[in-house]
């Protein structure tokens, strides 16, 4: 094991000195991307009238969605749990919102939308992998990302789950889709001398585990987005983008929604807070980032953050 993991740390620094050398800088940052949307901006919305809000998000602009379960193929255990905390969050129906995957497809495709990446809870990968791949590869899905770790004995052990990670990445590579992990700030707590952030990122294997950065929950545990997207070029494909009314730190050690949810409130749109969108979204670009998601978790304000937030970013990404 100690072999593989040091050839996995010489993989990411052969593969860091080559997206950090040479013309490639100036062409990426050249290449403009798609504005996208994860659907836990406005879940009301998408569960009231899920075909009406998709065409409403394609005549605004966007051109990607990002799916939050559950699904039908979650695991029981996942629709159970999320049953009992979705009322308290204003969240009345799971994905895909009584429509089959062929309709979702069929949807996207007539509306110019597409979907690279979806959103998909630990207890379903490891129990109900073969399922959810088959699913999800015929949504013409790339990445497949767990949200958030809420089990603290699930994070227990930084390596066991590091290997579980490359695990899961191996598997879901035979459907030709990608195993993601989005980060949700307590990856940032010390154990041990050790972040649990730097040995998920130095123990996967680049070629199937990749990173989703939200740059919200990440500065409220304290680090600093572009200093981790510097870090560890190739690795971040997917990003978060939410600003903040004012500077924010989780009141602990950012391990369980009790943390989290008081953080909401200080959620803001796009460029109208402290974050240094612009400078973060041309680190994001350099290190190899593909696509760019408004995340304004159940943003208070759904036709304002959903306008004004494609506005700003629009151009940036």
């Amino acid at each position: 094991m100690n072999s593989r993991r040091q050839f996995l740390k010489t993989s990411a620094v052969t593969l860091a000195g080559a997206l950090i050398s040479g013309p490639l800088f100036s062409e990426v940052l050249k290449k403009t991307k798609h504005v996208g949307i994860q659907l836990f901006t406005i879940p009301a919305l998408v569960a009231t009238d899920f075909k009406g809000t998709l065409t409403k998000l394609a005549s605004i602009g966007y051109k990607e969605i990002e799916f939050f379960g559950p699904y039908e193929f979650s695991a029981q255990e996942t629709i159970e749990g999320w049953t009992k905390i979705a009322p308290s969050l204003g969240i009345t129906r799971n994905a895909f919102y009584g429509y089959k995957i062929s309709e979702v497809k069929s949807m996207l495709k007539d509306l110019g939308l597409n979907t690279p990446s979806v959103h998909l809870d630990l207890q379903t990968m490891r129990t109900n992998m073969g399922y959810a791949m088959e699913a999800l590869s015929s949504l013409g899905t790339k990445y497949v990302a767990i949200p958030a770790i809420a089990n603290p004995d699930d994070r227990s052990d930084f390596n066991k789950l590091a290997d579980e990670f490359n695990t899961f990445g191996e598997q879901m590579s035979k459907y030709g889709l990608t195993f993601v992990y989005h980060n949700h700030g307590y990856e940032h707590a010390p154990k041990d001398g050790k972040i649990l952030m730097d040995t998920l990122l130095t123990q996967t294997d680049p070629k199937i585990v990749m990173f989703e950065l939200d740059i919200f929950w990440m500065t409220a545990a304290g680090a600093n987005p572009v200093d981790y997207l510097n870090k560890y070029p190739g690795r971040f494909k997917l990003l978060h983008l939410k600003d903040a009314s004012e500077q924010v730190r989780f009141s602990g050690d950012g391990g369980s929604p009790d943390q989290w949810i008081p953080l909401f409130g200080k959620m803001a749109d796009p460029g109208t807070g402290v974050f240094d969108i612009p400078g973060i979204i041309d680190a994001a670009k350099r290190s190899g980032a593909e696509h760019f998601y408004l995340e304004r978790d159940l943003t208070p304000s759904p036709e304002t953050t959903l306008s004004n937030s494609f506005a700003y970013l629009k151009g940036k990404v």
